[in-house]
């Protein structure tokens, strides 16, 4: 299999000590439960910064799934994105209530590892278990991989649409940079019954023909973002049944702490952003989100 990838590629640890500031004060709850539909604890729990959970005794990770559960956001979706991180996600799931898991490898590690058939085979046998309730975060990233890793990237998409099939669990994407490929591999091999983009970022256009075809749309804090635009105008005609919201934390933090370090218990300010984009009542709006959330990933 491809190992090679360019310079411009660096792992999300790598990224993840790049990040600077503090966390964020803890916002205003929502009116009603929401869901972190992707979320990297593992990660987050890396980052500097004095977190909201910091001085709080006992368990670090039930820690921070109690500082979100305190502003709403009380079902969280960690997510992994090699063998190592979907192996924690799927022991957290098995200890912590609050926390299911999905496993995968993603497309920017596919072409890293040094056997990509083995990295494969440890990933379904994860997709087994009861509390992995999604396949992800999988697809393509034609931004941070250069073209020497495409092949390797197209090769575990498409594995990992067969996982999800197999196992009749949903298909959590990352796309960056790739939307016609996407689709195009997704008619190619047959979608699975249930699929959701992660952190979406395409236009309005992109959106429509994603719900056209029954696809979820999971919004981040990039939705928030000044220069975001076209994205509130991809929420805009998406319906309420069809949208998540995410942090992708640490990741993507929403306005006004953009480039500070993002947490679960931040998801009240995306979704009032969304509510804001999209002029829905930001109960129903979470009340939608939530029943989406369970119609995908089940009951926690």
């Amino acid at each position: 299999m491809l190992a090679a990838m360019t310079e411009q590629t660096e792992s999300r640890r790598q990224r993840a000590a790049r990040r600077a500031g503090e966390f964020p004060p803890i916002p205003e709850p929502v009116p009603q439960p929401v869901i972190d539909s992707h979320t990297h604890l593992d990660l987050t729990l890396a980052e500097d910064g004095a977190p909201p959970w910091a001085d709080r005794p006992g368990d670090p990770v039930a820690a921070a799934v109690a500082v979100a559960a305190e502003v709403g956001v009380d079902r969280l979706v960690q997510v992994g994105v090699d063998v190592a991180s979907s192996r924690w996600g799927a022991d957290l799931a098995r200890r912590q209530p609050a926390v299911v898991a999905t496993v995968a490898l993603h497309p920017n590690e596919a072409p890293r590892v040094a056997d990509l058939d083995e990295a494969l085979r440890e990933i379904e046998a994860l997709a087994a278990e009861d509390r992995v309730r999604g396949i992800g975060e999988t697809g393509l990233d034609t931004f941070r991989t250069g073209e020497e890793g495409r092949a390797a990237q197209e090769t575990s998409f498409r594995a990992h649409i067969a996982i999800a099939k197999r196992y009749g669990k949903p298909l959590v994407i990352h796309d960056r940079d790739a939307h016609a490929d996407v689709l195009r591999i997704l008619d190619e091999e047959g979608a699975p019954e249930t699929v959701v983009l992660h952190c979406f970022s395409g236009d309005a256009e992109f959106a429509a023909e994603c719900v056209r075809r029954g696809y979820v749309l999971s919004f981040a804090g990039t939705v928030s973002f000044r220069n975001a635009g076209a994205l509130r105008e991809a929420a805009r005609v998406t319906p309420l049944d069809q949208i998540l919201v995410e942090t992708d934390a640490p990741y993507l933090t929403p306005t006004p702490y953009r480039g500070r370090p993002n947490a679960s218990y931040l998801i009240p300010l995306t979704v009032r952003s969304l509510a804001e984009t999209t002029g829905a009542d930001l109960a129903t709006l979470c009340a939608a989100i939530s029943a989406t959330g369970e119609r995908i990933f089940g009951p926690w």
